[in-house]
């Protein structure tokens, strides 16, 4: 955690001398959302439900994971799920299909990990519309998923699921830049489920876990015993990572974090010690480099039987 966001989660006495731009940064956003209620800003639907997945901090909060469960869900009840997602990092202008054999500098980390992951088309384009629309030409789907489009109010959604970390919760609750948050702490009250990651929060309707599945190498696929390990992450949380290391029965030697979606050289890995443990993400970028003592470490989101009912129950009414 960098100072800036020890500061937000720690309530520092310096982000209040920022709360003047954070109010023009609320300014911003509500007269944007205002815009589009209104019809001012034009949005778009699909002609398939949207279901949006984000949230409304910055940094990870599991969407990932999560995202990777409801599309194996939503097979589960019959649809057949696509995935739009940014591109984060990647220099795309047009809408374009993932391909689990693409690298992450072209399409971006997390939509490759979806696509290797889910089974599902993944589509990635800044124009969330554009991408939703070339995809539905591409294929037959029922569904889509729109991964880290909370804020994205061009395109019609839904549903909107919001993911909270359990544990970070919302911080000092202010606004960029003196707080983590893209949006107010009310703007949970118009999501249509919201999801603590970890451990539970009282805004929260529900909580998912992440189960960890296993540290396979990048090249043999080999499995790491628990011991001594060093890890490497470029994620919005990377203490997260850590926890979950430990909860698997690893211990620390060393850690050597970067800033999320970092984009790997091979020149700068060369002379790490092993083993190394990093997330999937970070896997996707290291992967044509990997040499051997490189692992993953693969989780699940498990969210409770109280997340599924009320999913079941928003799906339902929106066949209805």
């Amino acid at each position: 955690m960098n100072a800036i966001e020890r500061g937000w989660y720690h309530s520092a006495w310096w982000c209040w001398l920022l709360w003047p731009l954070s109010g023009l940064f609320w300014l911003i956003t509500a007269v944007r959302r205002f815009a589009y209620r209104r019809g001012w800003l034009k949005s778009i639907a699909l002609p398939v439900p949207v279901v949006v997945v984000g949230n409304i901090s910055v940094g990870g909060t599991g969407k990932t994971p999560f995202t990777l469960w409801l599309c194996r869900w939503l097979q589960q009840q019959g649809h057949r799920p696509g995935i739009i997602s940014r591109g984060y990092g990647a220099r795309i202008t047009q809408p374009t299909l993932v391909d689990p054999s693409d690298s992450a500098a072209a399409v971006g980390d997390e939509p490759l990990l979806l696509a290797q992951r889910s089974g599902c088309p993944v589509v990635v384009c800044p124009d969330r519309v554009a991408a939703g629309q070339y995809l539905l030409s591409q294929h037959d789907c029922t569904i889509i998923i729109s991964d880290d489009g909370l804020q994205h109010y061009r395109l019609q959604r839904s549903l909107e699921i919001v993911l909270i970390d359990g544990f970070r919760g919302l911080g000092n609750g202010l606004l960029l830049p003196a707080g983590p948050l893209r949006e107010p702490v009310s703007r949970l009250k118009q999501a249509d489920l919201v999801i603590a990651n970890s451990k539970a929060h009282s805004q929260a309707h529900g909580c998912m876990q992440l189960k960890i599945v296993s540290a396979t190498g990048l090249l043999e696929q080999d499995i790491l015993p628990v011991g001594p390990v060093h890890l490497l992450a470029a994620i919005g949380n990377p203490e997260r990572f850590a926890h979950t290391a430990e909860e698997a029965g690893f211990s620390i030697v060393q850690r050597f974090f970067y800033g999320d979606h970092h984009a790997y050289t091979e020149q700068e890995l060369s002379l790490l010690p092993t083993p190394l443990l990093m997330t999937e993400k970070d896997a996707v970028k290291c992967r044509a480099f990997a040499r051997p003592g490189w692992y993953q470490l693969a989780v699940e989101a498990c969210p409770d039987t109280e997340i599924e009912q009320q999913l079941a129950t928003l799906m339902a009414d929106l066949r209805s």
